[in-house]
């Protein structure tokens, strides 16, 4: 019997798709920044989610060994977002810093709500395709810059989803482990996206 070749999605057979540094802005479609900035809204709303039905003692507690306290990964959250817009969209307002060793529930749940504003800005600029200012995404200082596409909101939510378990599994081991209800409903992406359409924008507390 011969065997037939595998089919592959013309879309992925694109070479500037093999080669995400060949991709230029106006390549990308609107639709995708209409879709990057509910995901980035949804993926908020996690963060908000976590923070609400967290134990209010979990919140300042040593971590065994040298680790981040739930307070310190939170901050660290809000402030790296703050970085990726001061870097990669200076046109837009940077959200404050949150100091770690001070800064409440509340104040974080606030922060993060801004934050997530402007990132959805600087999604909706950069994967728009329409000439906007937002033309290669910085995630740091020492890190060479990225042209806008794909990867932008990939490397974002890859961040903000490795923080989140760290949070789930500490939380667990201090002794306040999040009720399953909760840990399962960080999956229900429909319910998200809906609780974010119906929004129109990123989820204030």
């Amino acid at each position: 019997m011969t065997k037939r070749p595998p089919q592959v999605h013309p879309q992925l057979a694109h070479p500037q798709l093999a080669h995400p540094e060949l991709v230029h802005p106006e390549l990308v479609h609107p639709q995708l920044a209409r879709s990057a900035v509910q995901i980035f809204a949804a993926n908020d709303r996690m963060n908000q989610i976590l923070i609400e039905r967290l134990d209010p003692a979990a919140w300042r507690a040593k971590p065994p060994g040298n680790v981040r306290s739930i307070a310190a990964i939170f901050t660290h959250l809000h402030n790296v977002r703050a970085k990726w817009v001061r870097l990669t969209a200076p046109h837009l307002k940077v959200p404050p810093q949150l100091h770690r060793a001070r800064c409440t529930p509340q104040q974080a749940r606030t922060g993060l709500a801004e934050s997530a504003a402007r990132c959805a800005e600087m999604l909706a600029e950069a994967l728009g395709g329409n000439g906007g200012r937002v033309e290669k995404f910085c995630r740091d200082g020492w890190a060479q810059p990225w042209p806008v596409g794909p990867e932008m909101l990939c490397y974002m939510l890859a961040h903000e989803a490795h923080h989140r378990g760290q949070v789930c599994m500490l939380a667990h081991q201090l002794g306040f482990p999040l009720p399953s209800a909760v840990t399962s409903g960080l999956w229900n992406w429909e319910k998200l996206l809906k609780e974010c359409e119906s929004s129109g924008a990123p989820r204030r507390p």
